[in-house]
């Protein structure tokens, strides 16, 4: 993720609610907030009334932390009134997103409701706990550049996607992009992005003039979007820029954006506008550099504004990276120019 400007951004609220407490930002729409225990430490999250319940909208990872504040937010004196979760809806499958999901469908006898790819995608990353590391795995950052020290971090940290959520529920009902789903006295439209995730959901409901956005329009930060080893010829990019031009023609300029991290703000295409900017600026840079062979590793200069020295960014750096590189190969605008004797694969500019 990377940091660019929002200036041209209007932010409704200086603040974000405290765990445990919420904000009406529209008539039976709440904003809560969930700590993380990474860099990005928090996510928002939205309960919308459901008749004699709430529909929640993503639900933070599975830790004591979440577990307090959702008892908290739940119990008869809390903000939500001592009424039940009704449904949970995830807008994908990251675990800040769905690590709460099956608790809660459990506490309240719920159903969970996610895109058939989101699921289905979550359930086998979470299958890889205890697994060993797969050779393709370690072949695609191999090839990416990455020395034998990053290669056993990466045998370190594979099999965790699984550690902050709690288990799945085993069934789900699917949503659908172009649907219509009636929570409450309104109708919310899914609206599918891609790049970031495979089949992310975002709820925009034209009544309220409100887009829950999750992770595919943040107002501070650009999400990931990454090529991972399961699929390394794929070219998300492409995906993320259809959806910044997909959302701009299906939502207006003036809707309050509900976005998963920092706060809801108003300048929706202005937004988008500056995320294709981003990435059409990083592509350019990167032909740049490629005047002479480099590997993925040797890219990161080119794209990211900060020296990537965290090993968990050195993951997202690589991957990212990587969505570049193939864009660019997609177009013919890139070649690879050899595979070296460490077998990392090395790129330049056609």
């Amino acid at each position: 993720m990377s940091v660019t400007s929002a200036s041209a951004l209007h932010y409704p609220w200086s603040d974000a609610p405290a765990p445990g407490q919420t904000v009406e930002v529209a008539p039976g729409v709440l904003w809560m907030r969930m700590t993380l225990p990474t860099a990005l430490n928090h996510i928002n999250v939205w309960a919308l009334a459901d008749g004699a319940g709430w529909t929640v909208v993503d639900t933070g990872m599975h830790t004591p932390s979440t577990v307090d504040a959702w008892n908290e937010l739940l119990s008869a004196q809390g903000p939500l009134q001592g009424r039940p979760v009704t449904r949970v809806i995830s807008t994908h499958m990251h675990p800040d997103h769905v690590g709460m999901a099956g608790a809660l469908v459990r506490r309240f006898g719920a159903r969970l409701w996610m895109t058939r790819l989101e699921y289905l995608h979550c359930r086998v990353l979470v299958s890889d706990t205890g697994r060993p590391v797969p050779p393709d795995g370690v072949h695609f950052y191999r090839r990416a550049g990455w020395n034998d020290a990053q290669l056993a971090g990466y045998h370190e940290k594979f099999g965790s996607f699984g550690r902050f959520i709690d288990q799945l529920p085993d069934s789900y009902r699917r949503i659908e992009d172009g649907e219509e789903l009636t929570i409450g006295a309104h109708t919310w439209q899914v609206l599918v992005g891609q790049g970031h995730s495979p089949e992310h959901a975002c709820l925009y409901c034209p009544q309220l003039n409100l887009l829950i956005s999750g992770d595919q329009v943040l107002p501070r930060i650009s999400s990931n979007v990454s090529v991972h080893p399961t699929e390394p010829d794929a070219d998300p990019l492409s995906e993320w820029l259809a959806s910044i031009e997909k959302i701009r023609h299906a939502v207006p300029n003036t809707t309050l954006v509900l976005p998963a991290h920092n706060l809801p703000f108003k300048g929706l295409h202005e937004r988008l506008d500056a995320l294709a900017r981003s990435v059409h600026t990083g592509l350019t840079q990167l032909l740049l550099a490629l005047r002479e062979p480099q590997r993925t590793i040797d890219v990161f200069g080119s794209l990211f504004a900060r020296p990537i020295n965290d090993p968990s960014l050195l993951f997202m750096a690589t991957g990212e990276s990587q969505a570049h590189l193939n864009h660019l190969i997609q177009q013919g605008r890139v070649v690879v120019d050899h595979v070296d004797s460490h077998q990392a694969a090395w790129y330049r500019a056609a």
